[in-house]
């Protein structure tokens, strides 16, 4: 597996919301190992800015607390799988249980 993980962060921390994070944690996965982790900060928030930034650092996957419908239908639009409804201050945590298969979606943390 050879993906580019994007998980939306505030205080270094996965964020309850996905347009108004800090930065994103961008995890790159080869051989379903962790072989970098960065963390890039997103344009100013506008709607469609963030699904466009992440699609342009080539990302494939987005771990999130909470986003809007219309963030996600224009993620799932450009082949980005959208995982969303998790709470957890451990971002590598998350990518390794995605690479595990163990991560699934679950209640949206946003109401919009």
């Amino acid at each position: 597996m050879n993906r580019k993980i994007a998980i939306p962060t505030t205080n270094g921390i996965l964020s309850a919301h996905f347009g108004h994070c800090e930065k994103f944690a961008i995890y790159e996965v080869d051989n379903n190992q962790i072989v970098k982790e960065n963390f890039v900060s997103p344009p100013s928030h506008e709607p469609g800015s963030h699904p466009a930034f992440l699609r342009n650092l080539g990302c494939d996957t987005i771990i999130a607390g909470g986003m809007g419908v219309k963030a996600q239908q224009l993620l799932q639009q450009n082949n980005i799988e959208v995982i969303i409804g998790l709470q957890s201050d451990n971002l590598k945590g998350l990518v390794e249980a995605y690479i595990s298969d163990e991560l699934e979606s679950k209640d949206n943390l946003c109401d919009h």
